[in-house]
């Protein structure tokens, strides 16, 4: 049988045998499972298609698993406090992480705290990375979602607090869910909150663009990969699929089930807590705390299927499968290191590595071998004054080596000259 295109990965709060599970999109049966502990919501993340990640439900520390090993047990991460959200950038460089109201970014190859990002004012609930990896924007329970420049957050000066680009403060509840849409910088971002509204932001920009009013608490949110539909999943267990291509569309509406494509889906009886869609749009998932996940056709609005599972669903996404999820002899192509749990590591910590930085170094010229003699003469002269250096035996020495460097590099020079005349006046 060929490696599906995208598998279900889900986990929930009960199972005694696994902690995260991996389904067949199409025929729901289960492919690999991954045993150890249990893991919280809004903390399940890929990291570079190698490695799935979790944080450990009630504990303060990340669970690790090579993507392509099922029968291992996990590797453990410890943070300095219980994790309430994490996601891993898509390009695979970065991890960042929820604790308390604080952000926590690390930079993967190193394991380096890079940033404490402490801007929100309580916990924060959810974070969403951009599909450039460019800007990752973070939700808490201070009603707040905050719009990060990546290149910002990882600046070198460290006695500058970093500022988040956008500060998204229309919601008057925590913050449930969010969602960032495609066009990296110049996405659409979506936000739930328990005041029972769904806004949609411009995140260039941080206006707001739409804001649906619905009449129960919004506890999850997501688009369709085209932005036609937005699905919003509430906490009486129906999935309310708003139209964003209504001609009738203004900023501030109230949700209204018609036929101008929005719709709802029943058939949970608990909390809607995840969703996700299929790269193609037709198939839309959904995991709730009625301890099932569901699998919906947009367009009929039909269940077309439903995995049980053990206790309430913490987490449930349509991903698409890495090149090795289904190969195990294969390896991660790079480690993970020790992620350390201090903005700034110990001095044993920091021996031996070497930190590059965006922006750090700038192009400079390169200086021509006459340039490079002057330079040399013009030293050899300075240590000839024997009021800075004195006449010893030492400064002799040094001034015949100069010479010596002078002279070979002026016949480099020449020779190089000659070398290309001759290219430049050779008959063709």
């Amino acid at each position: 049988m060929a490696a599906p295109l995208e598998v279900i990965v889900t986990s929930d709060s009960g199972s005694p045998m696994w902690n995260c599970t991996v389904f067949d999109l199409h025929s729901g049966s289960s492919l690999l499972s991954y045993r150890g502990g249990s893991s919280s919501a809004r903390t399940l993340t890929l990291l570079n298609g190698e490695y799935l990640l979790s944080a450990q439900l009630g504990k303060n520390f990340i669970n690790m698993w090579e993507i392509q090993r099922k029968d291992q047990l996990q590797q453990k991460m410890v943070c300095p406090g219980l994790i309430t959200s994490l996601t891993a950038s898509p390009n695979g460089v970065f991890l960042t992480a929820g604790v308390a109201e604080a952000v926590y970014l690390w930079e993967v190859s190193t394991g380096k705290l890079l940033s404490v990002l402490s801007r929100h004012y309580q916990d924060v609930t959810c974070l969403k990375f951009t599909d450039d990896s460019s800007h990752f924007v973070s939700g808490g329970k201070d009603n707040l979602a905050l719009v990060w420049s990546l290149s910002s957050v990882i600046q070198l000066d460290s006695s500058h607090t970093p500022e988040p680009r956008h500060v998204l403060s229309r919601h008057s509840l925590p913050i449930t869910d969010l969602h960032c849409g495609l066009m990296g910088a110049q996405a659409r971002v979506a936000t739930a909150s328990l005041d029972q509204t769904v806004k949609v932001w411009e995140l260039s920009s941080g206006e707001l663009l739409l804001s649906v009013l619905f009449d129960v608490e919004i506890m999850s949110v997501t688009f369709d990969p085209c932005e036609y539909f937005l699905f919003c999943g509430g906490s009486d267990g129906n999935i309310f699929q708003v139209s964003l291509c209504s001609q009738s569309l203004s900023r501030d509406k109230s949700f209204q089930s018609d036929n101008d494509g929005n719709q709802v889906f029943k058939g949970h009886r608990n909390l809607v807590t995840c969703l996700s869609v299929s790269m193609d749009g037709t198939l839309l998932l959904s995991g709730s705390h009625d301890e099932t996940v569901r699998l919906w056709d947009v367009q009929s609005k039909q269940s077309i299927r439903c995995l049980a599972h053990k206790g309430q669903v913490t987490n449930a996404v349509i991903t698409a499968a890495p090149a090795n999820m289904f190969l195990p002899d294969s390896r991660p192509a790079v480690p993970l290191p020790r992620f350390s749990r201090h903005l700034h590591a110990s001095e044993g910590e920091e021996s031996g590595e070497v930190c590059v930085r965006l922006g750090l170094y700038s192009q400079e010229e390169e200086q021509t071998y006459l340039q490079k003699a002057d330079r040399l003469n013009s030293l050899m002269n300075a240590v000839t004054d024997k009021s800075v250096f004195g006449d010893g035996e030492n400064t002799k020495v040094r001034v015949a080596e100069l010479e010596e460097e002078v002279q070979t590099l002026k016949k480099v020079n020449k020779d190089l000259y000659d070398f290309s005349s001759q290219l430049l006046t050779k008959p063709t």
